[in-house]
């Protein structure tokens, strides 16, 4: 009688790995658009947030200043510093540098061509993130009505 040997395969068949790369594109193709619609959602997010600390501060400031909001040249310093009543800076607390700071820093813009930008003006500029205007208080993103979210709303109106 003759012994039947049994031989052990030792890799995967061509169908095997054509299946499995198959498994793998599809997976990657349903994925892959919400993971880079997450991380953009998650930016306009952050932006929204950003305006409301923003926004907040600025409140504050004007609240503890007799209404009077931050000036233009210099809203980063009043903002992340210690005032006086008249809004003079100082980087410690000291009479009568008593009010602030109402920050740790100013946040960096995380949508639009000025994406990273932290800089407050009352004007687009290269350098500027967020658009203030000191007879109102307001403030908004420094982009153009081309930038908007996924829902279409333009970023400036925030």
């Amino acid at each position: 009688m003759r012994e039947r040997r049994h031989t052990t395969r030792g890799g995967f068949s061509l169908l095997e790995v054509v299946i499995v790369v198959a498994i793998i594109a599809i997976l990657a193709a349903i994925g892959i658009p919400r993971m880079s619609r997450g991380s953009r959602g998650a930016n306009d997010s952050a932006v929204s947030g950003n305006l409301a600390v923003l926004r907040n501060a600025i409140d504050l400031y004007a609240a503890e200043h007799s209404g009077a909001y931050p000036a233009v040249a210099t809203i980063s310093d009043q903002l992340t510093k210690y005032t006086d009543g008249s809004g003079a800076v100082s980087a410690t607390k000291v009479s009568p540098y008593v009010y602030g700071p109402y920050m740790r820093s100013i946040p960096p813009l995380t949508v639009g061509a000025r994406k990273t930008q932290t800089g407050i003006k009352a004007a687009d500029d290269p350098n500027t993130g967020w658009i203030y205007d000191v007879t109102t208080g307001s403030i908004k993103t420094n982009t153009t009505d081309a930038e908007v979210d996924d829902g279409g709303k333009k970023y400036n109106t925030y």
